[in-house]
């Protein structure tokens, strides 16, 4: 983990995103105090494997969107 100034990042951003990148944490001070921290992201877990599976999951409808739209739009919704 390092710190560099506020000028110092602005400076350099190219090469402090390509280390947080590679998993290393920067802190960006300003006047001696720390403001900021630049952090590698981590990946969303994936917790489908597609939308079919989850699709499959989930109940029938009991009408179509069209018929729940065309419902709605007569009653005045």
């Amino acid at each position: 983990m390092g710190a560099v100034n506020l000028a110092e990042a602005k400076a350099h951003l190219s090469e402090l995103v390509s280390k947080a990148e590679n998993g290393e944490e920067t802190i960006i001070m300003r006047r001696g105090e720390p403001v900021a921290r630049l952090v590698p992201v981590t990946a969303p877990k994936r917790t489908l494997r597609s939308l079919s599976a989850f699709r499959a999951t989930r109940p029938k409808a009991r009408k179509s969107s069209a018929e729940l739209i065309r419902k709605l739009r007569d009653e005045g919704y």
